[in-house]
C-alpha cells in the first residue's frame, strides 16, 4: 500500500461556532497532520502570536492560512482587499504555512477585480507561499442566478500560478469536479475537502455523504503523488454535542486517509 505523499489537515472554520482555539484541540486530539486557519471576527484567527502559541502547545503545524475573503469578514485585516491578502502573505511566512487560500473578488469590488489576475501573480512573486485562488459558486435564489464573482467564480477560466479546488463548491455551482481538476492540471495546490449534492446552498457536507466524487479525488492524487494539502473543511454546525461534532470530523479525517492510501486511478484512464 502507498503511503500518501499529502497531509490532511483541519480547517478552524469546520467547528464554526466553536473557537480557533477550539479547532487547534481536536486536530491535535484526532491525528490530523496540521490546521489550515479560516481568518474571520475570531480575535485569535487574526493574532500570530496567539496562533504560534497554540501551535506549539497542541503539537500542530499551521499549513495554510485562509485569507479573509467572505461577507462576514469585509472589516477583518482592514477593508482594502490588498492589504488583507498582504497580512495573509505575512502571516503564512510567520507561522511557517506554505499556502494562502484566496476566493476570486465580489463583483462589486471593481478595482479590485480588475486587477486580481496581475496582482495575485505579483504577489506570489515576491515570496515562497503559493496563493491558491478557489473555485467558487454563482449565487442562486429559486429560479435566479446571480454571477456575485469576478473575474470569474470558475479560476480555470483565468491564468494563476496554483489553485485550490473545494468539493462543496463544485456541488453548488453543478460542475464536474473531475473536470475542474484536469483543468487546473499540476497547478491544483491545495483541496478542501467536503460534499454536496448540488443544493443552493454550500453545504459542505462529512465527505461520502453527498454526490460529489471525493474518494475518486483522493485515489487520483494518491496515484499522482499529489503532495500538498488536503483540507477537510465541513459543516458542523447543526451537531448537537462537542462529541457528535468530534465523531463527524474523525469520520471525515478516516474517509481522507483511507482513500488517499487507495492509489485505484490509473493516469489516462
Amino acid at each position: 500500500m502507498r503511503i500518501p505523499d499529502a497531509k490532511v489537515a483541519l480547517s478552524t472554520a469546520s467547528v464554526y461556532p466553536e473557537s480557533t482555539a477550539t479547532a487547534f484541540e481536536i486536530a491535535a486530539r484526532l491525528g490530523y497532520d496540521g490546521v489550515e486557519v479560516m481568518v474571520w471576527t475570531d480575535p485569535v484567527s487574526q493574532d500570530i502570536e496567539a496562533l504560534r502559541r497554540l501551535s506549539d502547545y497542541h503539537g500542530v503545524p499551521i499549513l495554510a492560512v485562509h485569507a479573509p475573503c467572505l461577507l462576514i469578514t469585509q472589516r477583518v485585516w482592514s477593508t482594502d482587499p490588498w492589504v488583507k491578502l498582504q497580512r495573509a502573505r505575512n502571516a503564512a511566512e510567520k507561522l511557517g504555512a506554505s499556502t494562502v487560500v484566496v476566493h476570486p473578488p465580489f463583483r462589486w469590488q471593481r478595482n479590485y477585480a480588475r486587477e486580481f489576475v496581475r496582482g495575485v501573480w505579483r504577489m506570489e512573486s515576491e515570496t515562497d507561499v503559493r496563493f491558491a485562488v478557489e473555485n467558487m459558486y454563482p449565487w442562486r435564489y429559486r429560479d435566479r442566478e446571480m454571477l456575485a464573482y469576478a473575474p470569474d467564480w470558475d479560476p480555470t477560466k483565468d491564468d494563476y500560478r496554483h489553485f485550490t479546488v473545494d468539493l462543496s463548491h463544485t456541488a453548488t455551482s453543478r460542475s464536474d469536479a473531475l473536470d475542474m481538476v484536469d483543468r487546473m492540471g499540476e497547478r491544483l495546490a491545495h483541496i478542501h475537502l467536503a460534499d454536496g449534492n448540488g443544493s443552493n446552498k454550500d453545504e459542505h457536507l462529512v465527505p461520502g455523504r453527498g454526490s460529489q466524487p471525493c474518494a475518486e479525488l483522493l485515489e487520483r492524487l494518491a496515484a499522482t503523488g499529489f503532495d500538498g494539502h488536503v483540507v477537510v473543511e465541513v459543516n458542523t454546525r447543526r451537531a448537537m454535542s462537542a462529541a457528535e461534532r468530534e465523531a463527524d470530523l474523525a469520520e471525515a479525517l478516516a474517509f481522507t486517509r483511507l482513500h488517499l492510501a487507495s492509489p485505484t486511478w490509473v493516469p489516462g484512464s
